[in-house]
C-alpha cells in the first residue's frame, strides 16, 4: 500500500519532471556539452546532458525522503557500497524500512535530444516497497513528461494511476498553460497506410528485426509492391517515445526484441531496453495498449537497471490477434 495518496505522488512527480524539462531547455545554450560522453555504466552510456540531471534527481529524493523513506532505482547512481542503480533515501536508512520504490529515467531518448533532433522523455513509476521482489507490474502511479527540442513551443505530460485510466495535458512552454491531451490508441485493424515498427536502432540486430518486419508486412499486406509505401517505419530511439506514439494513436504496432535477437545469434547481452525505460508503461496499459513480452505474456520485469526487456505493443486486440502469431512463429523458427 502506498503511504501517500496517488494525487500527492502525481503532484510530486510532475513537479520534478517539470524541473528536468526546464533544465533541458536552459541547457540548450551550453554548446557541445550535451553530447560529451562522461562515463559508461553497465546499462548504457552517460552523456553530458544526462549528468546535468543527476544532482536534481538526488535532491528530489532527499526532499521526499524527509517524509517518505524510499528506494531509488535509476541508471548512473550508486549506494554507499558501490552497488550501481539503487540507493536508499534518507542516506543511512535500511532498504527494508523504505515505504516505496521509485524507478526513474530522467532522460529517455538522450541521443535524439542531445542533437536537437527529437524530443526525449522524463519517466517515473512508484510502487510499494516489496524489497528486491518488486516488479514493473507493482507500479501504481506513473508519469512521463516530454523534453522538447529547441523549436518546440509545447510539450506533453501523461500520467496514470492503476485502475483509473491514462490522462494527459499539453503544456505551452512560454507560460506553462495547459490544454487537454487526447489519449486514444488507434482502432485500425490492419497496418496498411499506418506506422508499424520493430526497433532497429544499432548494428547487431538489424537483420533479424528487418526480416521480422518483412514477414509481418507480407502476411498482412501480401507481396510487397515497392512502387507504393504501404506501411511506414519510425525508428524513435526512446522506449517512452514509442509507447507515446501508440498511446496517442499515431502508431499501430511497435516492438523491441533486441535481447531475444542477441540470444538467437549467440551474441553477448547488448544495448537494449531496461526496466527504467519502462518506468511509465502503466500509462500505456491504462490507455488500452496491449503490452507483452517475447512469450506473449503480459510485460513485466524486475525494478533494476540491468535486466534486458523485450516487449511488443499492439494498439488494440484485433491487431494483436493478427500480428502476434507471426511474431511467435518467427521467434520459434
Amino acid at each position: 500500500m502506498l503511504p501517500e495518496s496517488p494525487l500527492t505522488i502525481l503532484t510530486r512527480l510532475r513537479a520534478f519532471q517539470a524541473i528536468v524539462r526546464d533544465a533541458v531547455v536552459r541547457g540548450r545554450h551550453t554548446t557541445g556539452s550535451a553530447s560529451h560522453v562522461t562515463r559508461h555504466t553497465a546499462a548504457d552510456t552517460i552523456y553530458g546532458i544526462d549528468a546535468t540531471i543527476e544532482p536534481l534527481l538526488e535532491e528530489f529524493c532527499r526532499d521526499w525522503a524527509e517524509t517518505t523513506p524510499l528506494v531509488l532505482i535509476a541508471e548512473g547512481i550508486e549506494n554507499e557500497n558501490g552497488v550501481e542503480g539503487v540507493k536508499v533515501f534518507p542516506e543511512g536508512a535500511a532498504e527494508a524500512d523504505a515505504n516505496i520504490r521509485l524507478i526513474v529515467d530522467p532522460i529517455d531518448g538522450t541521443r535524439g535530444l542531445m542533437y536537437d533532433k527529437r524530443a526525449a522523455w522524463a519517466l517515473a513509476g512508484v510502487a510499494p516497497n516489496e524489497r528486491p521482489a518488486t516488479r514493473l507490474s507493482d507500479i501504481e502511479v506513473a508519469v512521463m513528461t516530454e523534453l522538447p527540442t529547441s523549436k518546440m513551443g509545447f510539450a506533453d505530460v501523461l500520467w496514470a494511476v492503476r485502475g483509473q485510466g491514462a490522462r494527459g495535458v499539453r503544456v505551452k512552454l512560454d507560460d506553462s498553460s495547459e490544454s487537454p491531451l487526447r489519449i486514444g490508441p488507434s482502432r485500425a485493424t490492419g497496418i496498411e497506410h499506418g506506422f508499424a515498427s520493430i526497433s532497429n536502432f544499432f548494428p547487431g540486430t538489424k537483420v533479424l528485426s528487418s526480416q521480422l518486419m518483412e514477414a509481418i508486412a507480407h502476411a498482412l499486406l501480401g507481396e510487397a509492391d515497392v512502387r507504393r509505401a504501404a506501411v511506414f517505419d519510425d525508428q524513435y530511439i526512446s522506449t517512452a517515445g514509442q509507447l507515446y506514439e501508440l498511446i496517442v494513436g499515431h502508431d499501430r504496432f511497435n516492438a523491441d526484441l533486441r535481447p531475444v535477437f542477441y540470444r538467437m545469434q549467440n551474441q553477448p547481452a547488448g544495448l537494449c531496453c531496461h526496466p527504467y525505460d519502462c518506468a511509465a508503461m502503466l500509462i500505456a496499459t491504462e490507455a488500452g495498449i496491449e503490452l507483452t513480452d517475447e512469450h506473449a505474456k503480459p510485460l513485466d520485469g524486475p525494478l533494476d537497471v540491468i535486466s534486458g526487456i523485450s516487449w511488443v505493443g499492439y494498439a488494440n486486440s484485433e491487431l494483436r490477434k493478427r500480428i502476434e502469431p507471426i511474431v511467435m512463429e518467427f521467434l520459434r523458427r
